[in-house]
């Protein structure tokens, strides 16, 4: 069971992201994967804040920085612009640390 970030980032090097986690947590941890469409598909139908700040980052991921700030918007967050590694812990810790796996 994943409790906390570091549990959460370790949890990366399975096959398959922990069955508990939500739409969010579960994209945030396949694009740690490296696996961009996997991660999409769980977030773009998805109408959370917490979704949509996923979202964002994915497209920030993807270099498409116009649509990346459309979905920071719709998240209610500022537009990233440190790292992606910086900014994939943030969500993991904020999303961990709402009690919502």
């Amino acid at each position: 069971m994943v409790v906390n970030a570091a549990q959460f980032k370790a949890s990366v090097s399975a096959a398959a992201p922990p069955p508990q986690l939500n739409a969010p947590l579960a994209a945030l941890w396949w694009a740690a994967k490296g696996s961009w469409d996997q991660a999409h598909k769980i977030v773009q139908d998805e109408e959370s804040s917490e979704a949509a700040w996923v979202h964002a980052y994915l497209h920030r991921i993807e270099g498409d920085l116009g649509n990346a700030t459309y979905w920071y918007r719709r998240a209610g967050k500022s537009v990233a612009n440190g790292s992606l590694e910086a900014e994939w812990e943030a969500i993991a810790s904020t999303l961990l640390g709402s009690g919502r796996a």
